[in-house]
C-alpha cells in the first residue's frame, strides 16, 4: 500500500511540473485479437487453438512535446476467448467484455511525419459473457482480469498509430470444475494487432 500511494505522489509531482504547452487528444482504436489459452493441470484432456476477435472503442493520449514521453488510455469492447476440443467435436470459450489499458509511451521521433513508439502498463478486462460449459466440465470465468501490456508500434502522418501488443493476464482467466471439484485453470494470453487514428 505504501509503494503504491508513493507512487501516486510521483505522478502528482511529475503532473504538476508538466509544461503548459503539454498536449492532450482524443482518438479511436480499432484491431484483432489473437488469443490461446495457456492450461494448467489438464494434461491432455483438450487440444486448444487460437481464437481471433476484435476490438473497438476510443482512446485518450497525453504527450509531453519534447521528451517523447506519454501516456494512453482506452476504453474498448474486446472479445478475447479460446477453442478448445476432444478430439471429436470443437467448442469456443468467448470471453466479451470491456479492455481498459493503460500504457505509459515512449516515442522515438525519425522525422516530422513517423516516430516509432516503445509502450507498457496494466490492462483491466471485465467480462459480461455468460459461464458455460466444455462438454461435461463447468467453467467458472472471472469477471474481472489484470493484466501487463508490452508492445510497440509506428506514429505516422502525426494522427495514424500502427502497433502490436502483447497482454499477459497476472491471474487465471477461468477455473475448469466437475461437480464443485476444481480440475484445472487456463489463462487467456492475447497478442493484439491495432490501428488508431488521433484527431
Amino acid at each position: 500500500m505504501k509503494k503504491w500511494i508513493s507512487g501516486l505522489l510521483m505522478v502528482l509531482c511529475m503532473a504538476v511540473a508538466i509544461p503548459a504547452q503539454a498536449q492532450f487528444h482524443l482518438g479511436v482504436k480499432g484491431g484483432v485479437n489473437l488469443s490461446q489459452a495457456d492450461f494448467s493441470n489438464i494434461g491432455d484432456n483438450f487440444k486448444k487453438d487460437n481464437f481471433t476477435g476484435f476490438f473497438i472503442g476510443p482512446m485518450a493520449e497525453f504527450t509531453i512535446p519534447g521528451l517523447g514521453l506519454g501516456v494512453d488510455a482506452s476504453l474498448l469492447f474486446a472479445q478475447r476467448g479460446v477453442k478448445v476440443s476432444d478430439g471429436e467435436s470443437s467448442t469456443t470459450l468467448k470471453q466479451n467484455g470491456f479492455d481498459i489499458p493503460v500504457n505509459l509511451k515512449y516515442t522515438i521521433g525519425l522525422g516530422s511525419m513517423l516516430g516509432v513508439y516503445l509502450a507498457a502498463g496494466p490492462d483491466f478486462y471485465f467480462d459480461f459473457s455468460k459461464d458455460k460449459k466444455v462438454y461435461d466440465t463447468d467453467v467458472d470465468k472471472r469477471k474481472s482480469e489484470v493484466g501487463i501490456n508490452v508492445g510497440a508500434g509506428l506514429k505516422l502522418f502525426r494522427h495514424l498509430q500502427v502497433g502490436a501488443n502483447y497482454n499477459i493476464p497476472l491471474g487465471d482467466t477461468a477455473k475448469l470444475k466437475d461437480e464443485g471439484e476444481e480440475l484445472g485453470s487456463y489463462k487467456t494470453k492475447t497478442w493484439q494487432v491495432s490501428v488508431a487514428y488521433i484527431f
